[in-house]
């Protein structure tokens, strides 16, 4: 294909990207490009694939330096790269995705590789999924029949230490050395001119997915040979442009590997079979796993539920089977059935896997019911004390493997998602305040990292420094890290590849945040961290069934303490002339509709106060004996954060959240006096 030949003032390396609907990764990804191309005399290209995001006006505003081209309509990966390669004057070819993000040695470690092996034509670096694991598409073998089936059939992610099974994706090399491969990954591949020049550029009959197989194959068959080098590496978020189109990702994959078959493999029809059951599989696959994730909790309530009745059988009998054989399918079924639906219904299988309360909450009712049942049937009513003792032993075992899991690795339920921030700088701090008055699911800062140890211990804004950077991979195990976000101003990427390399595998998200500070990248997509001023927010506390539920729960739960609890404390308190437990002395004025068992500190209005201001009409309900402020004595509050929180609480209050605070109490969780929470002025 025609094409122009690099001149002396020829750059030494161009890059292309191809661009959709990915703007604020696209910022990210040319802000650590233009870090990595310091000193090299290089040009940038866009092609923008019809984007309405954006995309088109941030380049021309943030880099003007990029040179655009922009299409009117979503061309496909191959054709968009085409256009720019065609244009492309540098010795180099880097291909590379909006959705990456690069060391600053990348650029550099690959261009010296090819100085260094001049049989190479294309080069690829090793790519680190979000969560800092290996991707393993960025090394892979050319299909063949034997490597389509051990994909499919499962057999490669079985064996993948195998060479007999592990070579779809090379699984049986170590991912640290250097050596010659058949393909890398597209998402960010070097390539020489003259290899380029010699296979005429990517086949713009695959429209995404494929046409990087496909160049490594032609590339090869021109005599150059392709490498994997891991002595750098780079960030891929994988899919983002999928994720904001129609496209089906796995079909469009198959059919790519169609086109693939058809053009080097003759057509062969048992490989078309084998793609046809890839797809079929593949999207059940998907389905399958979507309906099991809930399935694996009820099943296992189910056999505890069952195990209950026959211990108590057991106990209660002598012996197993004791009852009539007519029984025992309503026996065994109907209060596991109760169960697991009022566990369904209550969203303990959708939303809320590990909550205690209401999982409680679900056994005791059901096992009301089938007590009403055993009395209306009399046919059934063979032993009460057994569906008591059942009912005891299944209240232990349902809440109490949840408690367990919980109580073994936090998830904060009750205070937002647990999140360290990476840096400690002035954009670090903004960033906490930006994270505090993020609407929606709320972050709970644990605390910050910086880059060595000399000053952990000490406290930014009230928060601690927990740890250096590395051994963030520690303090995401003992502090129950779902989060950890970095911010880049301050922090060099190849700070943040090293950290998310040396912490990966674990249970953790990673977002990577701007200097714009307007948004979070990771895994899962893009979030706004734009205010919303929370008085705004319809309250869960003003309608009218959340108080009628929570004023009977007060009454109830009160008024049991106050018969059993009450007297011992009071007395106790007389006695010794020191009060032990606020709670439980509070619990008159609980009864008297003073207060309530779960709500704000009483001054918590008065964190909305301003220079004397009334506070806004805000309902924060009644004050509360404990509460998500109260409960939080590890933190020193300031009186913004008081507000904050109590709001939240306004916000999302329900009988369950209730019950979720007052399980947190009693496990001793809360302090003597709540007005210690009022935080600093």
């Amino acid at each position: 294909m025609p094409s122009r030949k690099p001149s002396e003032a020829a750059p030494q390396l161009s890059v292309v990207i191809v661009n959709y609907n990915v703007r604020e990764f696209l910022h990210q990804a040319l802000a650590s490009l233009f870090k990595a191309l310091k000193g090299i005399r290089a040009e940038v290209f866009v092609v923008d694939n019809a984007s309405d995001d954006g995309s088109v006006e941030m380049i021309r505003s943030t880099f003007p330096s990029v040179r655009l081209l922009v299409n009117k309509s979503n061309t496909g990966f191959g054709r968009a790269n085409n256009q720019a390669l065609r244009q492309a004057r540098g010795r180099y070819l880097l291909l590379m995705n909006p959705d990456t993000v690069i060391q600053e040695d990348t650029v550099r470690v690959l261009l010296r590789f090819f100085e260094d092996h001049p049989d190479a034509g294309c080069a690829g670096c090793m790519i680190l999924n979000p969560d800092g694991t290996f991707q393993l598409a960025c090394r892979r073998s050319f299909p063949t029949i034997w490597t389509a089936f051990t994909k499919i059939s499962g057999l490669s992610a079985l064996f993948p230490k195998s060479k007999l099974f592990g070579r779809y994706n090379l699984t049986y090399l170590s991912p640290h050395e250097t050596y010659e491969v058949d393909a890398v990954s597209g998402s960010f591949m070097m390539v020489r001119r003259e290899a380029y020049e010699a296979t005429g550029g990517l086949d713009e009959s695959f429209f995404m997915y494929g046409e990087d197989l496909d160049w490594c194959y032609r590339i090869k068959k021109a005599g150059w040979n392709t490498y994997y080098v891991p002595s750098t590496r780079i960030i891929h978020y994988k899919g983002e442009s999928t994720r904001r189109s129609a496209i089906d990702e796995v079909k469009t994959f198959y059919d790519a590997m169609h086109i693939y078959v058809t053009k080097h493999l003759r057509g062969s029809s048992l490989m078309h079979v084998l793609l046809r059951l890839g797809i079929v599989l593949s999207s059940r696959l998907a389905s399958i796993r979507h309906v099991l994730r809930p399935v694996r909790f009820a099943v296992l309530d189910v056999v505890l539920v069952v195990l209950s009745l026959m211990v108590a059988e057991l106990l209660r009998m002598g012996q197993f089977f004791y009852f009539p054989a007519y029984a025992y399918p309503a026996v065994y079924t109907v209060p596991a059935v109760l169960i697991i639906s009022g566990l369904f219904l209550t969203g303990v299988y959708t939303h809320h896997p590990l909550s205690v309360s209401r999982t409680a909450a679900v056994v005791f009712t059901s096992y009301v019911v089938v007590s009403a049942l055993v009395a209306f049937f009399k046919d059934y009513a063979f032993s009460r004390l057994v569906i008591v003792m059942s009912g005891v032993f299944t209240m232990a075992l349902l809440p109490g493997w949840r408690l367990l899991v919980r109580l073994r690795k936090p998830h904060g339920t009750l205070f937002g998602r647990r999140t360290l921030i990476v840096g400690t700088d002035d954009s670090a701090r903004k960033l906490k305040k930006r994270l505090e008055q993020k609407p929606g699911e709320e972050h709970s800062v644990v605390g910050f990292v910086d880059r060595g140890r000399r000053r952990v211990g000490e406290r930014v804004d009230g928060t601690p420094i927990v740890g250096s950077m590395d051994n963030v991979g520690k303090l995401v195990y003992e502090h129950g890290i779902q989060d950890v976000i970095f911010s880049t101003d301050g922090l060099s990427y190849m700070d943040i590849l090293s950290v998310m390399s040396r912490a990966g595998n674990r249970s953790v998200n990673y977002y990577l945040v701007p200097d714009t500070l307007e948004v979070m990248i990771g895994k899962a997509g893009v979030d706004s961290l734009g205010d919303i001023p929370l008085v705004q927010i319809s309250n869960n506390i003003d309608r009218r069934l959340n108080r009628l539920t929570k004023r009977l729960m007060d009454v109830a739960i009160a008024g049991v303490l106050l018969l059993s609890v009450y007297p011992f404390v009071y007395f106790k308190s007389v006695l010794s002339g020191s009060s032990t437990s606020t709670f439980i002395l509070g619990l008159p004025d609980v009864l008297k509709g003073r207060k309530s068992l779960v709500g704000p500190p009483e001054r918590a209005m008065a964190a909305f106060s301003r220079n004397g201001s009334p506070p806004p009409p805000v309902n924060l309900g009644k004050p509360g004996l404990t509460g998500l402020v109260q409960l939080q004595r590890d933190r020193e509050l300031t009186r913004e954060e008081v507000g904050r929180t109590a709001v939240s609480y306004a916000r999302n209050q329900s009988v369950w959240l209730d019950l979720e605070i007052l399980l947190e109490a009693m496990l001793g969780r809360t302090k003597t006096k709540d007005d210690v929470h009022e935080g600093r002025n």
